[in-house]
């Protein structure tokens, strides 16, 4: 099934954003972070002269031997430089692929220690960059081991799990998979109470997971308003656009708009227009927009605010977009007891 048009006219929007703005609106969830292992000499000239020549076969295929060592260090070993000579090489993540590397990979990311999980799932992360791996990484399986680091692993191997899943959610019948077997209560648990990386990778997959209606509703049904709030209302977090651009995918459905509402989203979003920079304005009008169009009551609510001023502002001096976001917004609350004729058409227009 096709992403539908909202979805698609509000991730272009974001992405138009990024383009002009240092602190993208989510993190881009590539391969793990330089430096996160230490080899000795040795080992960094053997893999040094892997990625740079043709002739890293004969490694890949002892390396993946390593993986089903009954050691746990030669285990960590192999993990670990598999995941060095995946994490900018295509050609490698290719090669690591094909040579059975994805199946020990997984197996590993049930360990009990929790840095061989940790390594298993940073390989798996960086392999997941590749097209034409992910066929073979979206098994049930494969989901439900990364779900699993999600819940117990150590703080990078929640961070790069997220972002794994992240890239196995490309179509609709994986962000399925990944919905029902238990990702998005984590992933708001992350965005919750994890490291500012830990909340920007959960965010974008949280973004591109709830597309789909059914984990809309898993993710408001595990509280994902309250930490979204919190995060929009804290200028200071540099999450506020990220938040912002998650609420505006969730709050098409009834129980969103609910839960929102019951957190206080109302008077955040009404100050984000008012203090905001113009992308938060604008994003925050947009979510305004949702709530209002079909609820009087929240209408009056947001009216109450004393939204009109700073809507009437942004009408004036914002991006054309954004003025007539506003101006769509001003005249709604200015009949707050009015129909909703002519209010029905798609506010991502």
């Amino acid at each position: 099934m096709a992403i539908d048009t909202e979805i698609k006219t509000n991730y272009s929007y974001f992405r138009n954003f990024t383009t002009t703005n240092d602190d993208t609106a989510f993190s881009d969830c590539n391969s793990d972070r330089s430096g996160e292992f230490t080899t000795t000499s040795a080992q960094s000239r053997r893999l040094l002269l892997s990625i740079t020549t043709e002739n890293s076969d004969d490694l890949i295929n002892h390396l993946v031997a390593g993986l089903e060592s009954s050691s746990v260090d030669d285990q960590k070993q192999a993990a670990m430089e598999i995941r060095l000579l995946a994490k900018n090489n295509p050609e490698n993540r290719i090669k690591i692929a094909r040579s059975g590397a994805i199946q020990p990979l997984i197996s590993l990311i049930s360990s009990s220690d929790l840095q061989l999980q940790e390594y298993g799932v940073t390989a798996i992360l960086n392999l997941s960059l590749c097209d034409e791996n992910k066929a073979q990484l979206a098994s049930i399986e494969s989901v439900t081991q990364l779900v699993k680091a999600l819940k117990i692993g150590t703080s990078t191997a929640k961070e790069n799990a997220a972002c794994a899943l992240l890239r196995l959610s490309q179509s609709d019948e994986n962000k399925s998979t990944i919905g029902r077997l238990g990702a998005i209560p984590l992933l708001v648990n992350l965005l919750e109470t994890g490291s500012i990386r830990g909340k920007k990778d959960a965010s974008t997959a949280l973004y591109s997971l709830c597309s789909t209606k059914e984990n809309k509703i898993r993710a408001v049904q595990a509280g994902i308003m309250k930490p979204l709030v919190e995060l929009m209302a804290d200028f200071g977090s540099n999450m506020v656009d990220k938040a912002a651009f998650v609420m505006n995918i969730l709050v098409s459905t009834v129980e969103a708009r609910a839960a929102m509402v019951e957190e206080g989203g109302i008077p955040v979003l009404v100050e984000i227009v008012e203090v905001g920079s113009q992308r938060q304005k604008e994003i925050a009008v947009v979510i305004l927009l949702q709530i209002c169009d079909e609820s009087v009551v929240y209408r009056t609510m947001v009216a109450r605010e004393g939204a009109i001023p700073p809507l009437v502002a942004l009408s004036q001096s914002g991006t054309n977009r954004a003025k007539q976001k506003a101006e769509m917004l001003i005249e709604l609350l200015r009949r707050p007891r009015s129909g909703n004729a002519g209010h029905s058409q798609d506010l991502s227009d």
